[in-house]
Order: C-alpha cells, then sequence, then structure tokens
C-alpha cells in the first residue's frame, strides 16, 4: 500500500465513523429512543451514548487534518496550488469542528448537571439543542462528502 492510499484510508474511515456515527444517531436511535424511553432514561441513555461516541469524534477530529494534510502535501504539493474541492473540504471541516466544540464543551456539561440534578425539563431542553447542532453537523459531512465524491468535476 502507498503512503497516499495509506493516508487515504485513514482519512475515509476517520470521516465515516464521524458522520456514519451522526447520522445513526439522528436518524435511527434518536426515534427509537423517543417512541420507547421516558425522559428520565433517554436523558441517561444519549449522556452515555455522547460519553462513548465522542471519544470516537476525538479520534476523526485529529486524524482527518493530519491525513487531510497528509494528502495535500503528497498530491498537490501544498495548500495553495490544491484544487477548489479541497479548499471546501477544508471549510466544512472548520465548521463541523467549531458545532462539536460547542457540543462538547458547552451543552455536554450543562446536560451532565441536569441528569445529575434529575431536571427532566432541562436536560430535555438541553437535548434538544444538542439534536439541532448535531443535526446541523450531519448536513455539513453530507455535503462535504458529497463534495469529495464529485470532487474531479469541481
Amino acid at each position: 500500500m502507498t503512503p497516499y492510499a495509506a493516508t487515504y484510508t485513514l482519512h475515509l474511515l476517520a470521516a465515516l465513523i464521524w458522520v456514519g456515527g451522526m447520522f445513526f444517531a439522528w436518524i435511527v436511535l434518536r426515534p427509537a429512543a423517543v417512541s420507547v424511553l421516558e425522559a428520565p432514561a433517554r436523558l441517561k441513555l444519549w449522556q452515555e451514548v455522547f460519553r462513548r461516541f465522542f471519544h470516537w469524534v476525538w479520534a476523526a477530529v485529529l486524524i482527518l487534518p493530519i491525513t487531510g494534510v497528509g494528502m495535500l502535501h503528497l498530491r498537490f504539493a501544498g495548500f495553495e496550488t490544491a484544487p477548489r474541492y479541497v479548499h471546501i473540504m477544508m471549510g466544512l471541516y472548520i465548521a463541523m469542528l467549531a458545532l462539536f466544540l460547542r457540543i462538547q464543551a458547552l451543552q455536554l456539561p450543562e446536560l451532565r448537571r441536569a441528569v445529575a440534578a434529575e431536571d427532566w425539563p432541562s436536560g430535555g431542553a438541553i437535548l434538544g439543542r444538542i439534536r439541532r447542532l448535531v443535526g446541523i453537523n450531519l448536513i455539513l459531512g453530507l455535503l462535504l462528502v458529497s463534495v469529495a465524491a464529485a470532487r474531479p468535476s469541481l
């Protein structure tokens, strides 16, 4: 396997884990949890889901720019000679990273406090804000994947 192929594979796996995890959580897990769990159990479930999933997102957040810059230098000899789709993908990554950091740094501590205090109405409101941010991030991630898939024509 060439260095570029190995870097590309790692990059693709990191993106797949992050975007695929958001898709599963938003499209499959969220509606299922709403249909079968009461608020206290649902909030505790989501607190645990975020704890486990965000370890993987942190790995993706670190792997993606490292492998992305690696591919940038292996393929295009730098940012200034890279095609437009690379610039778009980097911008979308930065937006996704900002939303993830907002959830991680601001929303999750609030959710933990609400669950610990058994303040289910506040916890539900916080979870709703997280859900919206994850939904926006999912759209950005799907857009990023679409840009990557369409890259020869950009």
